[in-house]
């Protein structure tokens, strides 16, 4: 039998019959809670409940689609009553209740209609615009969120690290006011995976240091995960001993007990600025989502007893007992919700749908926002900070990695949003001393040393552009970020798109990597894939050859991070960093002088060296610096075309700088499967009328020792191909 059906009956029937569970829980005037508000949150529950039933039948006729129920879980409407509307929350899919909640706090919400406009996929969910069955609201502070396994967490903690940070960064404009605190909520199933765990170690380190971080986890806890069961007991017994976390617990059947408990949890928080874990205790109805059929994994017996333990039943008792409402009264807010929630139903069910390519894809980039242009400081600026060394530093040419220094401290002084995070860059510089002096100069809460963990800086980065901050972390290696690449493509891309962007989490993502390190690291510190990032949509990849491009890509890269609210992910060349000559030892070919502040490297622009005809190469990275020392070797005339943006590729520049070219050849130092070189091929065979080949890498990984470039372009392989491409 439809097991929704039967806790539908059920409810009336025992709320008729008085036939209602005994509440052993705090007294309503003890909680703080008044009759109105009791009221108003059993509405909420009822309202989260009653959209629950209606998308089963929604999904039975084929109007509705995959959803997955809140059903037990309402006491969490508690919750929201508990917090403010402007403290950012990070809801667990099963959270209906709360949103309701929430939105009954402010004017002119009807989260009704937005949910079924939601379940619906239609054009006029004001979330996420059709495209997803999300929770989630701009106007209550809401981010939307898809995450079944946590992922939103690490963003949390970086929601609340960044709420504390504000407190001490005047010209930063932050989106929460400075007593804020941020909450996310899970499953208890989802607390076990290595993303919650990582969360909830890197809140414990930042309170057990005695940092400020305003958070509250919410383990919403049913004790079953899918079909598999919680251990009793067991999240309680991993939680409770955690060093920098505060546990409470509550009974998430019981309104007025979970009100209570969250409230004392909340306003500990407030005072403390510290991170606490709230254990609430409920029961999952009708199985896990859509189709799923609780009886053939759950004896009958278990199911009942959940049913039992309805927690709207236990919201009747609580009602009956104050004395503010009746059993009819009861019977009729359930039953006008359920009507009213049919009634909408059936006019928003056939709303427009989102029907082309280009109405899905239109929010995958962010809209533009409005403000100030700025590439670098004044001048007196700079020379106050800088000091003379470094300001005769800039007058004279330099290698990649002193450039990229100097330009990063640039930036952090024209724009205070930008907060750096990363592991050892702060008073080491990081592995290669690219960030070295910057905490010295800008101090801890800019230049951030964090743990030994990608997901946790990715989501602190995340959560920390939720609060108007324009993130600068570092991935230490190429390598290290399959650890965390989630954070990326199923969080900080995804954003505007769930959200018909209305949220974004733009960022500056640095990350040294590729090969050609003589003697260090092997694949561990030698990556040359970037296949991982290639495929995310809406991402923006650099890759520069030179450090006076370096910082004329960075500006460019703050600039759509600010301006475009975008997610730039900047590859830096770590063989490239310390070189300081091309052809001869002494002659100072691969330094370059520091650009002038108006200079930038724009997106869809090309960098070109050379007019030569004979042939052209097409390349990135330590490409260029290959490809300049094999040109000079050629007996032809050479162009060299910088690509330095990956993704997009700039393919209208490109085709323009191709121009006249009689051979093209293409050289990229990542693996032949996967690579940039395999786009560039697909579109050259769209547009060109001349030869064309290419140099890769070999499907290998990379080797320590002497052979660290035994799979790789060298210049005598440049040479030869091009040799052989204009024979042909």
């Amino acid at each position: 039998m439809d097991r929704a059906e039967i806790v539908h009956q059920n409810f009336l029937r025992r709320v008729a019959a008085g036939d209602l569970p005994e509440i052993t829980g705090p007294d309503l005037e003890q909680s703080g809670l008044t009759s109105q508000a009791l009221v108003d949150l059993f509405r909420a529950q009822v309202a989260s409940r009653q959209l629950d039933r209606i998308s089963r039948k929604l999904q039975a006729k084929g109007q509705g689609f995959y959803t997955i129920g809140s059903s037990g879980h309402e006491g969490n409407a508690a919750i929201a009553a508990a917090l403010r509307v402007t403290d950012p929350a990070f809801l667990h899919y099963r959270d209906a209740a709360f949103q309701i909640a929430r939105a009954g706090q402010i004017d002119g919400q009807d989260p009704v209609s937005d949910m079924l406009h939601s379940f619906t996929a239609s054009a006029g969910d004001p979330i996420s615009g059709g495209r997803h069955k999300v929770l989630g609201s701009k106007a209550l502070n809401i981010p939307p969120q898809t995450s079944t396994i946590a992922s939103h967490l690490p963003k949390a903690v970086g929601t609340a690290f960044s709420i504390a940070l504000a407190r001490r960064s005047p010209d930063v404009t932050a989106q929460f006011p400075r007593d804020s605190i941020a909450m996310c909520s899970f499953g208890d199933a989802s607390l076990n995976h290595s993303t919650a765990q990582g969360a909830l170690n890197t809140a414990g380190w930042t309170g057990f240091k005695g940092l400020p971080l305003p958070l509250m986890f919410v383990c919403e806890d049913n004790g079953i995960g899918i079909s598999t069961k919680t251990p009793d007991g067991w999240v309680a017994a991993s939680v409770q001993s955690r060093p920098g976390v505060r546990y409470f617990s509550c009974n998430g059947l019981d309104l007025v007990d979970t009100y209570k408990t969250a409230k004392e949890a909340a306003d500990w928080i407030r005072r403390t600025r510290k991170p606490a874990f709230l254990h609430m205790r409920c029961v999952r109805l009708y199985g896990h989502a859509g189709p799923d059929m609780e009886i053939t994994y759950l004896d009958k017996s278990e199911i009942e007893l959940n049913e039992a333990n309805d927690p709207l039943l236990y919201s009747a008792a609580r009602l009956l007992a104050d004395g503010s409402v009746n059993v009819s009264q009861i019977i009729e807010i359930y039953q006008s919700i359920e009507d009213e929630t049919s009634s909408k139903s059936a006019k928003i069910v056939r709303g427009p749908k989102l029907v082309t390519a280009n109405d899905v894809m239109a929010a995958i980039v962010p809209p533009k926002r409005d403000v100030s242009r700025g590439n670098g400081p004044s001048d007196a600026v700079r020379a106050a900070s800088f000091g003379a060394p470094d300001m005769r530093a800039m007058a004279e040419p330099q290698p990649m990695n002193k450039l990229i220094n100097m330009g990063l401290s640039d930036l952090m002084l024209a724009h205070p949003e930008i907060i750096m995070a990363g592991e050892d860059i702060g008073k080491k510089g990081g592995v290669y001393g690219i960030t070295k002096g910057l905490q010295a100069r800008f101090g801890q809460g800019r230049v951030v040393d964090t743990l030994l963990d990608e997901q946790s800086i990715l989501g602190l980065s995340i959560g920390m552009a939720h609060n108007g901050f324009i993130p600068m972390p570092e991935i230490q290696f190429l390598a290290y970020l399959h650890n965390a690449e989630d954070q990326l493509r199923g969080e900080a891309a995804t954003l505007p798109f769930f959200s018909n962007g209305q949220f974004s989490n733009p960022m500056v993502l640095r990350i040294a990597g590729l090969g050609y390190q003589k003697g260090f690291g092997g694949h561990f510190h030698n990556d040359n894939s970037l296949a991982v990032l290639r495929d995310i949509p809406g991402i923006i990849i650099g890759c520069p050859s030179n450090g006076a491009d370096a910082v004329r890509m960075y500006r460019e890269a703050v600039r759509l991070a600010r301006e475009e609210a975008r997610v730039v992910v900047m590859i830096e060349p770590i063989a490239l960093y310390p070189v300081r000559d091309l052809h001869d030892e002494g002659d100072g070919g691969w330094m370059r002088m520091y650009p002038e502040a108006d200079e930038i490297a724009p997106l869809a622009d090309v960098g070109v060296s050379g007019t030569g005809q004979d042939l052209a190469i097409v390349t990135y990275g330590n490409g260029v610096f290959l490809a300049q020392q094999a040109a000079r070797l050629l007996d032809a005339e050479v162009r060299i075309i910088d690509l330095r943006w990956l993704a997009p590729l700039p393919e209208a520049a490109l085709t323009t700088a191709l121009n006249g070219c009689k051979h093209v050849l293409i050289v990229d130092e990542c693996r032949k499967t996967g690579s940039q070189s395999e786009a560039l091929m697909a579109l050259f065979s769209e547009t060109l009328e001349v030869p064309f080949a290419r140099v890769t890498a070999q499907d290998s990984f990379i080797a320590t020792g002497p052979a660290y470039g035994a799979t790789l372009p060298s210049r005598d392989g440049i040479l030869r191909a091009a040799e052989a491409l204009m024979k042909s």
